[in-house]
């Protein structure tokens, strides 16, 4: 077991992996960026060292920096958290290199289930259901043409090598896919330095529903069943739940024993979510592969009951995973709302600054996964999420009331948060009776 981990990341994120190391009898270095020198979470770490300005590509994205850091203080491994550099696989060689433990996949893993296109050929390879669309990256229109021709339209334009909704493009037509392949390549080649974009069939109406999965160093691969993140905005989630609603058993089942498949055959060692979307008759379609922990990562164990972050952790130190598929099983319902510091009433503007009052909501099956308390000033340089609001209850029905009443307990004052659209969200019709799709949230702002 690791004696000593460096956490290259911040926030409610960092102090996961503290709490998770603490449990562990496992030290812990925190790197920070000078925006974040009064960052809460560092009290808790062992150790913590400052490596640069409050711009990311000076301080959370420097890898010559945090690996520096990683030496002088002599860790064993470092946990990359999410975001930042969690799914930058040269990152993960050169931690490989300097003989520090990545905790996450290997760099070969990663590139291969990490890019789009090598993914979905390594999934078709595992028999996983995928998008009809191209086989590889479109580098000219004619093929582009041909294609959305032979899959009809509308399809979809995405990125390679990306995610969050950044080289996407939404094409109706012949002349929307023309302009559009340009512009999400210039985006790709902007947002991820990589231009390769590529073409699937786009469903109007569609659930986003993924599979949490984990694999080890001896081969083994399971599943720990499946979150609906469909309340969504801009590809953005707002609310995650599971297990999903209306879900038919057998798909649920058909398509968490795919991911875990896809996962064995990738030789994959660690925590990762494949995502899929769900169309009206209950078709599941592969989207990508998280090679990383998500930010969701908490609805999974509340109804699970398996600690994530600990699991990544032994893993990563050699580790066969500490249970079997079939110890497994869910119980109940649980829901988490990313609490944003943004006002939904200003199209989700940012809404950094000092939060003045503070109250977290608590009670039976409420969980809140955050750094901030009154007094802390949320910087203006990274992520508006603040904090994460979980509960978990015998049922749906019940997990929904509880999460209402849990947000009406909450204060965060008076930056702006998303807690408003999240109560209003707890009351919709639509929503209560498990009705949302990707585009539902959309539409309800619309109005």
């Amino acid at each position: 077991m690791f004696s000593r981990i460096l956490i290259a990341n911040r926030g409610e994120i960092a102090l996961r992996v503290i709490r998770a190391c603490r449990e562990l009898g496992i030290e812990t270095v925190c790197v920070y960026s000078k925006a974040d020198a009064d960052g809460p979470w560092l009290r808790l770490a062992d150790k913590t060292v400052c490596i640069g300005e409050a711009k990311a590509s000076d301080s959370y994205l420097n890898i010559p920096r945090i690996i520096s850091a990683a030496e002088v203080y002599n860790v064993d491994a470092i946990h990359p958290g999410y975001g930042f550099l969690s799914e930058n696989a040269h990152f993960a060689e050169v931690c490989r290199d300097c003989k520090v433990e990545f905790i996450g996949p290997s760099p070969e893993a990663m590139a291969r289930l990490g890019n789009k296109v090598s993914c979905k050929q390594a999934a078709k390879d595992a028999k996983v259901p995928i998008f009809p669309g191209s086989e590889g990256a479109i580098d000219n229109e004619p093929d582009a043409v041909r294609i959305a021709a032979k899959i009809g339209y509308p399809v979809i334009i995405k990125a390679a090598a990306g995610g969050g909704g950044r080289g996407m493009r939404i094409a109706h037509n012949e002349a929307a896919l023309k302009s559009g392949l340009k512009q999400a390549a210039q985006e790709a080649q902007s947002a991820f330095g990589d231009g390769s974009v590529y073409i699937e069939k786009f469903l109007e109406s569609a659930r986003h529903i993924e599979i949490q999965v984990f694999g080890d160093k001896h081969g083994n691969a399971l599943h720990l069943f499946e979150r609906d993140c469909s309340t969504q905005r801009r590809h953005q989630k707002i609310i995650e739940e599971g297990p999903a609603p209306h879900l038919d058993p057998r798909k649920r089942d058909d398509v968490a024993k795919s991911a875990a498949r896809l996962i064995k055959e990738a030789g994959y060692a660690g925590a990762a979510t494949v995502e899929f979307l769900l169309d009206d008759k209950q078709n599941f379609y592969m989207l990508e592969v998280n090679t990383r922990l998500q930010v969701e990562h908490p609805v999974t164990e509340m109804i699970t009951g398996v600690d994530l972050v600990k699991t990544q952790i032994l893993v990563a130190a050699g580790e066969p995973i500490p249970f079997r598929q079939r110890d497994l099983k869910v119980t109940g319902h649980a829901m988490e709302c990313r609490i944003n510091a943004e006002d939904p009433a200003k199209n989700f503007a940012p809404s950094p600054g000092l939060i003045e009052r503070f109250s977290a909501a608590g009670g039976l099956g409420v969980r809140w996964d955050s750094h901030v308390r009154a007094g802390y000033r949320v910087p203006p340089n990274y992520d508006s999420m603040i904090g994460k609001l979980i509960v978990h209850a015998e049922d749906r029905e019940a997990c929904i009331r509880r999460m209402e009443r849990a947000l009406a307990e909450m204060v965060v004052e008076p930056i702006k948060t998303s807690i408003p659209l999240q109560l209003q969200l707890m009351r919709n019709a639509t929503f209560r009776r498990g009705g949302q799709d990707i585009h539902f949230l959309e539409r309800l702002l619309k109005h």
